[in-house]
C-alpha cells in the first residue's frame, strides 16, 4: 500500500493526511509549513509535549479547547501561571490533565520570555534546520529523531525548557517546517520547499 494517496480533489497527499477532514486540513494547511514567529513555535512545542504518549488525533480534536485553556498559547500569559493556575488546569477537562506536562508548558513559556534579549526562539530554532535533502518516498524507516533534533533538544534544555527530548524536538521541527517530511509527490511538498527558501533568506546572516 502506497503512503501517497490521491483525494477526491485530485491532489496527491501523504496517506495520514487523508484519514479524516481534521487530519486533511492540518496536513494541507499547517504541518510542515514554516513557522517563524515566537507564538507559533511555542504553540507547536506545547502541542508536541502534550501529545507525547497519546494519539495526535486526540490533540487535534481538543486543540481549540487546549488553546483556550492555555491563554491562546501566549508565552507572556502562560509564564505568569502559578500553582493556583496549574491546579485549576488539572481539573479542567479541556486540557490533557498531566501535571508534568502542564508544569513543563509553564516552565517553557518562562524560558521563551527569558530568551528574547539573547537568542529569540525563532532564531534559535531555525539555526538547527538541517541541510536540504531529497523528499522521502515512504514513511517506513523515517527517523523519529536526528542529530539536529538531539542538538536542538539539548540547547532547549540548557535554556531551561522541560519535556523536550530529541523525539519531541524532531516532531516540532516537522510540524514547524524546519524539515520537509511531506512525501515526494505530495502537493504540499513543493509548496513547503519554496516556503523554506524564503525562510532561509529571512534568517540569512543571523
Amino acid at each position: 500500500m502506497s503512503d501517497l494517496v490521491t483525494g477526491d480533489d485530485g491532489k496527491a497527499r501523504c496517506r495520514w493526511g487523508s484519514s479524516d477532514e481534521r487530519y486533511r486540513a492540518y496536513h494541507d494547511t499547517e504541518w510542515g509549513r514554516p513557522v517563524t514567529d515566537e507564538h507559533g513555535l511555542y504553540e507547536r512545542l506545547c502541542l508536541e509535549c502534550l501529545q507525547s504518549g497519546l494519539s495526535w488525533a486526540l490533540i487535534l480534536r481538543k486543540r481549540d479547547e487546549i488553546r483556550a485553556a492555555l491563554a491562546g498559547f501566549d508565552p507572556d500569559a502562560v509564564a505568569a501561571f502559578g500553582r493556583k493556575e496549574i491546579e485549576a488546569l488539572l481539573q479542567d477537562p479541556r486540557v490533557i490533565r498531566n501535571r508534568r506536562k502542564l508544569e513543563a508548558i509553564v516552565q517553557n513559556a518562562r524560558a521563551v520570555v527569558a530568551m528574547r534579549d539573547d537568542a529569540p526562539l525563532p532564531e534559535l530554532a531555525w539555526s538547527f534546520r538541517p541541510a536540504p535533502r531529497p523528499a522521502p518516498r515512504a514513511y517506513a524507516g523515517m527517523p523519529s529523531l536526528t542529530e539536529e533534533s538531539k542538538q536542538f533538544a539539548k540547547e532547549l534544555k540548557r535554556r531551561g525548557f522541560a519535556f523536550v527530548g530529541p523525539t519531541t524536538a524532531y516532531a516540532t521541527m516537522q510540524a514547524a517546517g524546519l524539515v520537509n517530511d511531506h512525501l515526494a509527490g505530495c502537493f504540499v511538498q513543493d509548496e513547503v520547499e519554496a516556503a523554506q527558501r524564503d525562510v532561509q533568506r529571512l534568517f540569512a546572516g543571523r
